[in-house]
C-alpha cells in the first residue's frame, strides 16, 4: 500500500494557522497592538481603512527590532518572549505563541519598518502570502511601523466572509477599547479613513475610561478595590441606575490581559441581585493582579480564557469587593449641587397630614355585560383555524367563514390579559405581546411604504455617541429616518433629535434611542432589512404597553382588532406566544 502521509508545505501549514489566529480584521488589529505594548511603546497610531480590509497599520515608539529580528519575525514559532518551556507559566507579555505574524504574512501583503535606538538605519521588508518579496536597510525612527494590506487577498472564500464596514469596524473598536483600557498610561491614536476616530492622551483609568464612553460615565463609576494574598482587583463596577440592557460594558483584565470568564461574572452578576431590573446587566472594569504562576493562559489561540489555580478564592473575594462597593455607595450620602430650594416643601405645610386622594368609580361598569362589536370574518379567519388544530377537528359548517363574527363582551384581568368570546370558547390575550406584534408590523409597514410621518418635538433631544454608537448610527441612519425619526449630528459624538414616530410621543425618548442603541451594540444584521427588523424589535419592545397597565374599553378593543389584522397573529417578534384559546370542552372536562 502506497504511503498516503505527507508534511504540509509551510505556506499551506501558515494558512491552516492563520484560521485560528486570524478571524477577521479585528483579530490582527489586536495582535499588532500587543506587540507594541510588548515593544515597551508609549506611543501607539492605530491606522485603518475600509475598517481594515484594505489596511491596517500599528506605529510605534518601542524598542524596534533588528535586521534578523524583523526577518525571524515571520517565521512560525519564533517569539522572544519563550526561551523554555517554564516560561509559558509566568509570563508578563501579551504575544508568545510565535504564531501571529507568521498566520498574518500567510494570508495579507505586509510592509514593515523597523529599527532599535542603538542603530543607525533600521530595516524595511516587504512579505507576502509567506514570502519574503523585498529586505533592505531603512531610514526611519525609533520603533516599529507595520502595515497589513489586503486581508484574505489570496483566500477570496476567507474575504467574503467578512461582514459589513461598519460591522468589521465595531469589532475592531472592541479590540481597541480593551487594550486602550488595559494601558492608560499609553497614547493611542485610532485613525479610519483619513480621520480621528479617538485620541487618547496619557492618564488614570478613570480618565481613559471617560475618554472611550464620554463624560457621563463618570458619575455612574464606583470604586472597587481589594488586596490580598491570592490576589489584587481594583478598578470600578456602573451603580445600579445605570444598568444596561446589554453586556457592552463588562470588562475583565488579568494582568492587564482582557479576559471572558462567565465564573468570575457570575460573581459579579449575585453580587448584584435584586438591585437590577429584570433583562438588565451589570458593568464592570475591573483588573485582577495575579501571580502569573497562578494562572494558565495558554488554553485558547486568542488567549481571551484563562485557567485560574485559585478560582473559587477569586470568586469569593470578588464577590464581598463588589458588594463592599456597592454597599458604600448605598449608604453615602450624594451632595446635590444642582439642587432647586423652590421645589422643597414649605414650613408651613411639613406638619400637615396628607389628605387622602378622591377616587371615582364608575358603578355603571359591569365587565361581563354583553356588547356587540362586529368584526369582520378576514379578521377572525387566522384564530378560527388556530382553533380548529387546536380541537382536531373541522366543523363541517363553519359558521364563522360564512358571517361576520360578534364579540359578546371582553375586559381585562389582572391588568395584564384581554379576554374575549371566541364562539362558546375564550380568547385571552397577553397585551404587553399583542402590542408588540401591532407595533413590529407597523414599524416595518412604514419602512416599505415610506409614509411614517415624523412628529417633530417641541423641545429636542441631545444624546452622546460614544465612538463605537457613532459607527452604529451611520449604519442605520437611512432605516432611522424612513420610520419616522428626524436628527441632526451637532458634533463627532453628539447626536440631536427632532423629531420622532407619533407613537413615541409622551414616552421617554432617549432611553428608547439609548435601547434601540444598544440592541444594536450586541447583534450585527448583514442586510439592509435586517437594520429594519432589528430596529422595528426593539422600538417594539421599549413602546409596548407593559403588563400591569389598566386599560379602558376602547383600548382593549383597539388591541383585539389590530392584533387580528396582523400578518402574524399567534407569536411576538421573539417567538413569544401572545394568546391562547380555552374551549368549551375543555371548561366542561375541569368541572365535570
Amino acid at each position: 500500500m502506497a504511503d498516503i502521509i505527507t508534511l504540509l508545505p509551510d505556506h499551506v501549514a501558515n494558512q491552516i494557522a492563520a484560521g485560528e489566529v486570524v478571524q477577521r480584521p479585528a483579530s490582527v488589529v489586536k495582535e499588532l497592538l500587543e506587540n507594541a505594548i510588548d515593544a515597551k511603546a508609549e506611543n501607539i497610531q492605530l491606522i485603518i481603512q475600509e475598517s481594515g480590509k484594505k489596511l491596517i497599520q500599528v506605529i510605534d515608539d518601542g524598542k524596534g527590532m533588528s535586521e534578523t529580528d524583523a526577518r525571524l519575525a515571520f517565521e512560525r514559532h519564533a517569539t522572544s518572549k519563550i526561551k523554555q518551556i517554564d516560561d509559558l507559566f509566568s509570563l508578563q507579555t501579551k504575544g508568545f505563541r510565535g504564531e501571529a505574524l507568521a498566520s498574518i504574512a500567510a494570508v495579507a501583503q505586509i510592509e514593515m519598518h523597523t529599527k532599535q535606538e542603538k542603530d543607525e538605519v533600521g530595516t524595511h521588508l516587504k512579505i507576502a502570502a509567506s514570502k519574503v518579496e523585498y529586505q533592505n536597510i531603512s531610514a526611519t525612527t525609533k520603533g516599529t511601523s507595520i502595515a497589513i494590506r489586503n486581508l484574505f487577498f489570496n483566500i477570496p472564500a476567507r474575504r467574503n466572509f467578512l461582514k459589513s464596514n461598519n460591522v468589521e469596524l465595531r469589532h475592531i473598536i472592541d479590540e481597541f477599547h480593551r487594550v486602550a483600557l488595559a494601558y492608560p498610561s499609553i497614547s493611542f491614536v485610532f485613525q479610519q479613513n483619513n480621520s480621528t476616530l479617538l485620541n487618547l492622551s496619557k492618564g488614570t483609568l478613570s480618565q481613559r475610561i471617560v475618554a472611550i464612553f464620554g463624560k457621563k460615565i463618570e458619575e455612574k463609576l464606583v470604586t472597587i478595590s481589594s488586596d490580598t494574598t491570592v490576589g489584587k482587583i481594583s478598578g470600578y463596577i456602573i451603580k445600579p441606575d445605570y444598568a444596561r440592557k446589554n453586556r457592552g460594558q463588562q470588562f475583565f483584565f488579568v494582568n492587564n490581559r482582557f479576559i471572558k470568564s462567565p465564573f468570575l461574572h457570575h460573581s459579579i452578576v449575585q453580587s448584584f441581585k435584586g438591585l437590577l431590573p429584570e433583562g438588565y446587566y451589570p458593568g464592570y472594569f475591573i483588573f485582577f493582579e495575579l501571580n502569573p504562576e497562578s494562572i494558565d493562559i495558554n488554553i485558547h489561540p486568542t488567549k481571551t480564557e484563562i485557567k485560574f489555580e485559585n478560582e473559587q478564592d477569586l470568586y469569593a473575594i470578588l464577590k464581598s469587593a463588589t458588594r463592599h462597593s456597592l454597599g458604600m455607595f448605598q449608604i453615602t450620602p450624594s451632595l446635590d449641587f444642582n439642587h432647586n430650594p423652590s421645589l422643597d416643601i414649605p414650613y408651613s405645610y411639613k406638619s400637615k397630614s396628607p389628605k387622602d386622594p378622591a377616587i371615582e368609580v364608575d358603578k355603571s361598569f359591569n365587565p361581563f355585560v354583553q356588547k356587540s362589536e362586529k368584526i369582520t370574518k378576514e379578521q377572525w379567519e387566522p384564530l378560527v383555524k388556530i382553533k380548529e388544530s387546536s380541537l382536531n377537528t373541522i366543523p363541517q359548517n363553519n359558521s364563522f367563514l360564512t358571517e361576520d363574527i360578534t364579540i359578546r363582551n371582553h375586559f381585562q384581568i389582572n391588568n395584564k390579559y384581554i379576554v374575549t368570546h371566541l364562539d362558546e370558547d375564550v380568547l385571552v390575550i397577553n397585551q404587553y405581546r399583542a402590542h408588540q406584534r401591532i407595533l413590529y408590523e407597523d414599524f416595518l409597514q412604514s419602512v416599505t411604504t415610506k409614509k411614517q410621518k415624523s412628529q417633530q418635538l417641541l423641545f429636542p433631544i441631545n444624546i452622546e455617541l460614544s465612538l463605537k454608537i457613532k459607527s452604529i448610527f451611520a449604519e442605520i441612519k437611512e432605516t432611522f429616518l424612513e420610520m419616522g425619526f428626524s436628527f441632526e449630528v451637532l458634533s463627532d459624538n453628539e447626536l440631536k433629535v427632532n423629531g420622532v414616530p407619533a407613537i413615541c410621543m409622551n414616552k421617554n425618548i432617549k432611553e428608547v434611542i439609548e435601547n434601540l442603541f444598544e440592541t444594536f451594540e450586541t447583534e450585527s444584521p448583514v442586510e439592509s432589512f435586517s437594520y429594519a427588523d432589528s430596529i422595528a424589535q426593539s422600538l417594539c419592545k421599549s413602546l409596548a404597553i407593559t403588563n400591569g397597565m389598566p386599560l379602558n374599553h376602547e383600548e382593549q378593543k383597539s388591541i383585539i382588532e389590530k392584533l387580528l389584522k396582523c400578518k402574524d397573529s399567534l407569536t411576538t417578534p421573539f417567538n413569544k406566544k401572545i394568546y391562547f384559546l380555552l374551549s368549551k370542552n375543555e371548561m366542561d372536562k375541569q368541572l365535570n
